[in-house]
């Protein structure tokens, strides 16, 4: 399935489980999580590659989960830890975390093996993978070019593969509109099982339930731009010489945009905006090989 992302998990050490390493599905995935032992010797998941069931479900009889105060889970939450040559730490709480990128989904190959905090993965079910979150916590996730939203639950790790923040389940990936194109652009934003009603953006909603874990009615949404950051600069000066490199490589339109960080001043670099996400994984390797850093994917109104 050319869209979405399939995840591969690593065993790191007995007493951590580290998670699912996201590829996409025509590429071979070596075994995952706790039942990489059993499944050693095929060396693959029962399924090659991904695939959704037969029939889409009523996702109206599906609930979305209602955030609640959960003890850390045992697996999945070990930090540091390294995947592929990256390393990332996990977040002491999902309070207060926004990021705005790429969303992937994941179904049948992965439905019923072990999540990286040793649940079995059920893609009928709200959750997700992400990389820095804690097992498990909740988020919501706004579509941005619907402005459709769902509450998930994250106990996975993932997804590893360049340009993507989180990875949903299948019938996330429905209720969001990401199924069946495969990829959105989304706003991840965490959610304080204390307080759920704060994990509510209030200029996407048109009411607030108060009933934790209720969907806000969307509202019409301008459609938002795509780029690629190669980099954020405090010197304008350096800002456009690395302008001037990606200019030179003809890669497409080029800009330089003033933003305030905290209380700094920074220059962005940013190539597009671009047409989907097939075009920002294309020209990720070609900026890339510029030599100005791992680029990543910036979404904005």
């Amino acid at each position: 399935m050319k869209a979405g992302c399939a995840r591969v998990a690593l065993v790191l050490t007995l007493a951590f489980l580290i998670g699912c390493v996201h590829r996409p599905a025509t590429r071979p995935s070596p075994p995952a999580g706790p039942d990489a032992g059993a499944r050693a010797a095929g060396g693959r998941y029962a399924q090659d590659r991904d695939s959704t069931p037969a029939d889409v479900p009523d996702i109206s009889r599906i609930p979305e989960p209602v955030p609640r105060i959960e003890p850390p889970s045992q697996y999945g939450n070990k930090s540091p830890y390294s995947v592929l040559g990256e390393s990332y730490r996990v977040l002491p709480s999902a309070n207060g975390y926004v990021e705005r990128g790429l969303a992937s989904w994941y179904g049948n190959k992965f439905h019923g093996y072990m999540t990286s905090d040793f649940e079995r993965y059920d893609m009928y079910a709200y959750t997700a993978a992400h990389k820095t979150l804690p097992l498990p916590s909740y988020v919501r996730v706004t579509n941005l070019e619907n402005g459709r939203n769902v509450i998930v639950r994250v106990n996975d790790r993932g997804p590893f593969v360049q340009n993507r923040i989180i990875d949903l389940s299948y019938v996330a990936a429905v209720k969001l509109g990401v199924w069946p194109k495969g990829t959105a652009m989304v706003e991840v934003r965490g959610i304080d099982p204390a307080h759920p009603e704060r994990g509510v953006e209030p200029t996407r909603s048109a009411a607030v339930s108060t009933r934790a874990g209720a969907t806000p009615v969307p509202q019409k949404t301008q459609k938002p731009s795509l780029y690629l950051q190669v980099g954020a600069f405090a010197e304008r000066a350096n800002a456009e010489r690395a302008a001037a490199k990606v200019r030179a490589a003809k890669l497409g339109e080029v800009h330089v945009v003033e933003a305030e960080v905290g209380s700094r001043t920074v220059q962005r670099v940013r190539l597009g905006p671009l047409k989907d996400a097939d075009e920002a994984d294309r020209l990720t390797p070609r900026l890339r090989e510029l030599g100005l850093g791992e680029p990543r994917v910036a979404v904005d109104n």
